[in-house]
């Protein structure tokens, strides 16, 4: 159920690129650790025949000195409070590893507001109803950078730099923590199609888990894969933006 509070939309979302006269607005929900900004790209590309808001989480870069929230109901409520106001033309849900998560739990909560999304993208994360027991959050500062440099998601330039790994480690830990205690409520599907994209070679999604997003959806259903790992995304992102791009285009009518 989404919170009663409200929440200031301003400081949940990226618009890089604004597209006024867009018709579609697309949602990108970064991973564990990540920002809006790694989604700058993707604005970039699509803009300005889509709107891309890009969310940027509590605790991280121009919100940094704000209490990271950890767990994936609470974030998901602000995240939907923040996007309500914005739902006047249809959305796309795009988000990767944790993003997909949240982005399953944000489109529920849109349509049992009234908004049913043109499609979830889910990106390089199992489905919600296959559990894996995880506690990368209750290790070591050096073995969360174990293992942020086992998935090469980090630029190794921040994993380098003492300074900004410390800064940024609290949020890590935090997104980490929302989704290893995710617990999947069962029987939730969303009337929205799901396009799940994986890549080959991650050790954190098999293409079973992967294809298991199917039971998450009463509407249609896609699997991709991709060469590369669990950041898949970094270089296959043109193959994935051209798939967002033929669901955009199918409602690409400008607003006058």
């Amino acid at each position: 159920m989404v919170s009663a509070h409200r929440v200031d939309e301003n400081l949940w979302i990226r618009r890089f690129h604004p597209a006024p006269s867009a018709a579609t607005r697309l949602v990108c929900l970064p991973h564990a650790g990540g920002s809006a900004s790694y989604f700058f790209p993707v604005s970039s590309t699509l803009a300005p025949a889509v709107d891309v808001l890009a969310v940027q989480y509590p605790g991280r870069q121009d919100r940094r000195h704000e209490a990271c929230v950890d767990n994936i109901p609470d974030l998901a409520d602000a995240v939907t409070a923040a996007l309500l106001p914005v739902a006047d033309r249809p959305l796309v849900l795009f988000g990767h590893s944790m993003g997909a998560v949240l982005g399953f739990e944000v489109g529920a909560r849109l349509e049992k507001a009234g908004v049913v999304p043109l499609a979830l993208f889910a990106s390089g994360r199992r489905a919600p109803s296959r559990h894996r027991d995880e506690n990368v959050h209750l290790r070591s500062d050096d073995g969360i950078v174990a293992e942020l440099k086992a998935l090469s998601g980090t630029q190794a330039a921040v994993l380098a730099d003492e300074e900004i790994l410390r800064m940024v480690l609290p949020a890590v830990r935090s997104d980490y923590k929302a989704v290893e205690t995710y617990r999947h409520t069962g029987g939730l599907r969303l009337a929205a199609p799901i396009h799940a994209h994986f890549g080959v070679d991650d050790p954190l999604v098999t293409r079973d888990e992967a294809q298991a997003w199917a039971d998450h959806t009463s509407g249609d259903f896609t699997l991709h894969s991709h060469p590369g790992g669990h950041f898949y995304l970094d270089e296959q992102a043109p193959r994935v933006i051209e798939a967002i791009a033929r669901v955009t285009s199918a409602h690409s009518r400008p607003v006058i």
